[in-house]
């Protein structure tokens, strides 16, 4: 039974964002035909107030969490990759196919990920890109990320079918995930 995961940004004794936690926790579950209900609002206590990810790894039989003391690491290049094959579409535990891809990445700081000719995500963040007038998200990523729902249900996201060669050419770039929130790239550089 694969075990899956909850990334959730915990800053000042507050836990950020659970109703799209919980959501895409609910679809999970829903998607694997498992028959749990954990409440993530009952369950997340943070420990203080310093900045943690914490991690709520699950599965049909139990849940643990952990609170790990969080420092965002700097991205300002991405090697692209293609991989037909990866399936990510939920949030699994084990990370082991893109902890793989991600020593492919040479000099680059993390990986683009590149699905059937169009990107999908980074190894840690779905990813944005800047036409001059909207900001543009993958329409297929490998993981409907919570921050890239959030953005989407506010309209600053529309979706877009975005190839390699179409990504090298936009202006700047912006990663989001549940600990960064959404971080614009500006002088971002795609291998």
């Amino acid at each position: 039974m694969p075990k899956l995961v909850e990334t959730i940004k915990v800053d000042d004794e507050q836990a950020y964002f659970l109703k799209f936690h919980q959501a895409r926790l609910e679809r999970s579950c829903s998607a694997l035909d498992w028959n749990c209900k954990y409440d993530l609002f009952k369950l997340i206590s943070p420990p203080d107030k310093s900045l943690y990810r914490c991690r709520f790894v699950y599965d049909e039989k139990g849940f643990e969490i952990e609170y790990i003391p969080y420092k965002m690491k700097k991205i300002q290049t991405l090697q692209s990759i293609e991989v037909d094959d990866l399936d990510y579409a939920l949030k699994y535990a084990d990370r082991s196919a893109l902890e793989e891809l991600s020593l492919e990445k040479k000099d680059a700081d993390d990986v683009l990920i590149i699905k059937d000719g169009f990107v999908t995500d980074t190894s840690i963040a779905n990813i944005a890109f800047f036409d001059g007038e909207n900001w543009l998200t993958p329409r297929h990523p490998l993981l409907e990320g919570t921050s890239r729902a959030r953005y989407l249900s506010k309209h600053k996201l529309k979706l877009a079918d975005i190839s390699l060669q179409n990504a090298k050419k936009y202006e700047k770039f912006a990663l989001m995930n549940a600990m960064i929130g959404f971080v614009e790239i500006q002088d971002g550089i795609i291998l």
